[in-house]
């Protein structure tokens, strides 16, 4: 895979990654690794008692980790992730940064916080991940 460069480059590979852009995941920026993801919450985000789905800021979490660390010409895979959630979203949209924590010859380690735009934290995700 290729280095890409520019955002605009980013954005349309990650493109691709249907499962999440058909949510309404869009990637917002990008760095050395790091990544800020968002999404705009609406209905199809919404569970039975009108909250957000769980699902919604893990998915989210997960394409803001592939983001910071797939866009630098490596291939990394998931490992493990956990998610500790904090509290329910309170604006309109969702917002995931992913920083790096721990970059190693095989394997790295990310935090990603999930807050909404009114900067509530939502969701805080740890993901180890492989480097193929």
């Amino acid at each position: 895979m290729e280095q890409l460069k520019t955002l605009e480059e980013v954005q349309a590979f990650f493109s691709q990654d249907k499962f999440a852009t058909e949510n309404g995941a869009v990637v917002d920026a990008f760095a050395d690794k790091y990544a800020v993801c968002s999404l705009v919450i609406d209905d199809r985000h919404r569970n039975a008692l009108g909250a957000v789905m769980g699902g919604v800021p893990f998915m989210l979490a997960d394409f803001a980790f592939a983001v910071a660390t797939n866009h630098g010409g490596n291939i990394v895979v998931s490992l493990a992730s956990n998610i500790s959630y904090c509290g329910v979203a309170r604006g309109e949209k969702l917002i995931a940064t992913a920083n790096c924590i721990k970059d190693g010859r095989s394997t790295c380690c990310y935090n990603i916080d999930v807050r909404d735009e009114l900067d509530n934290m939502v969701a805080v995700v740890t993901i180890n991940g492989f480097k193929k």
